[in-house]
């Protein structure tokens, strides 16, 4: 027989641990889904580099590669700032593409800022 003074702790230790494993839940799935949108960028990112670093190619090239990749693989939401032009790394000149996205959010909470990432290919005929 149970004692009065227990009756609906169970409901009450229900709620409490499922509050606390969503949230969890929660919390891996916002790091899965950021840790994915910034891989996918930087890969569009070396991409849109490689593709605009090629001989008979401009950095506006890349950066239209790019922002199609982008906006194929995400949304066009990342797709809206990016950059390139010419830098030299080392003595050597290079492509770069920047791109700066939303941070992707989960629900109603949860980080805010921007990803910012970039990607270098060595330009073919410059220099």
């Amino acid at each position: 027989m149970t004692d009065s003074r227990d009756a609906g702790s169970a409901t009450v230790e229900f709620v409490l641990v499922a509050v606390l494993t969503l949230a969890l839940f929660m919390s891996v799935l916002q790091v899965g889904v950021a840790v994915h949108v910034r891989t996918t960028l930087v890969a569009a990112a070396a991409e849109g580099a490689r593709f605009g670093a090629a001989s008979g190619r401009s950095p506006d090239d890349a950066a239209a590669r790019t922002a199609d990749v982008i906006t194929t693989a995400l949304s066009s939401t990342y797709a809206s700032s990016v950059s390139a032009g010419y830098e030299t790394v080392e003595g050597v000149p290079t492509v770069v593409v920047r791109v700066t996205a939303p941070l992707p959010v989960l629900g109603l909470a949860g980080p805010t800022g921007d990803l910012v990432v970039e990607a270098h290919a060595l330009a073919e005929g410059v220099g």
